[in-house]
């Protein structure tokens, strides 16, 4: 069994990737590919470190299946349907980890880990993907001096049987989210309302300090900790968790159409005007703390980890259109959820 769970972890690493953990899998190349029959949205809490899906095909009959894992706290989750493969990024354990043929396996089944990487990290929060590396932002503070901001990618390689700290790379303010688009990495400037891009990340190669290639302004966020990007469709989505004190009502999410030229039309330092933007926020949503985010391009739909309200729920929207105070389509209770993954298969 090694060799069958190495090789299914090889694909899913070997996967070319041009999204974060939080966006969806959607194949936009045309009609080669039949349509998906299935719809699953992959959770990962810091509350017991169990993973959590969901059938979304359906809203109307949605189930819910948890494997209970041995960490205690997890963030940035993946899954590639390919592979059967979930991977997650263990806060308790500060390590990555990989579990194989989960499909197969009934709610509540405990599972060990068939990969596990070495405990390098100090605070693993979300987590992007590109052929076999994965990379890890981690938001602890990397010279101990609250009063100068900055935070540091994890930057692994798998060769399908383990993960191996390729090199680290530290940047001059806080890390959360992340996501690739082809060969940059785009990450939310944590604590703040920008936006900071990595050309051509991967060829930093060493340990480093580096600077973004750019940064922006996005307006209308007080503070952002999650995004995702759909290719499909070239839209962008981050969330604002708006006052960290106030983690029941003030949270909510902007939805960036036609992304690249938007971003590419403002200059370094400037501001992404919050009219080119569309925002879901209010009492009615139930964001307080929306800490992660996953699109499906196809329906239209937001899903979001939502730590806070409630004590934590994963949360779906659809009929955006101009935004405001919309109610949510889905409302789940996850104790501090805290990472979104969708896969259509």
């Amino acid at each position: 069994m090694k060799t069958l769970n190495s090789i299914k972890l090889l694909s899913l690493l070997m996967v070319i990737s041009i999204a974060s953990f939080s966006c969806s899998n959607d194949d936009d190349s045309g009609n080669q590919n039949p349509e998906p029959s299935m719809t699953r949205l992959f959770t990962s809490n810091n509350s017991n470190g169990n993973i959590t899906y969901y059938d979304v095909t359906d809203f109307s009959n949605i189930t819910t299946t948890t494997l209970l894992t041995t960490s205690t706290a997890a963030d940035g989750i993946f899954y590639d349907p390919n592979g059967d493969v979930v991977l997650q990024a263990s806060r308790s354990g500060l390590n990555l980890e990989a579990f194989t043929d989960i499909s197969a396996l009934t709610t509540n089944t405990a599972i060990t880990a068939n990969i596990i990487g070495s405990a390098d990290m100090q605070s693993p929060r979300e987590t992007a993907v590109s052929g076999n590396i994965v990379v890890v932002a981690d938001n602890a503070d990397v010279d101990g001096d609250t009063n100068t901001p900055d935070g540091r990618f994890y930057v692994y390689q798998s060769n399908g049987t383990q993960f191996t700290l390729r090199n680290t790379i530290t940047v001059d303010f806080k890390v959360w989210g992340i996501t690739f688009i082809g060969n940059d990495l785009y990450a939310v400037v944590d604590a703040d309302n920008e936006l900071a891009v990595f050309n051509n990340f991967l060829n930093n190669t060493s340990n480093t300090a580096l600077s973004a290639s750019k940064r922006v302004v996005v307006e209308g966020i007080v503070r952002t900790h999650g995004l995702t990007y759909d290719s499909s469709n070239g839209t962008m989505i981050m969330t604002d968790i708006g006052d960290a004190a106030n983690t029941q009502d003030d949270g909510g999410f902007h939805v960036i159409s036609n992304f690249i030229a938007k971003f590419s039309a403002v200059s370094n330092g400037g501001t992404l005007a919050v009219g080119q933007q569309v925002r879901v926020a209010g009492s009615n949503t139930l964001m307080g703390n929306p800490v992660d985010v996953a699109y499906d391009a196809s329906t239209g739909t937001v899903f979001i980890a939502e730590a806070g309200n409630g004590g934590g729920r994963i949360l779906a929207f659809n009929n955006i259109g101009t935004g405001g105070n919309l109610s949510p389509v889905v409302n789940n209770s996850l104790a501090a959820a805290s990472s979104v993954y969708l896969s259509k298969e």
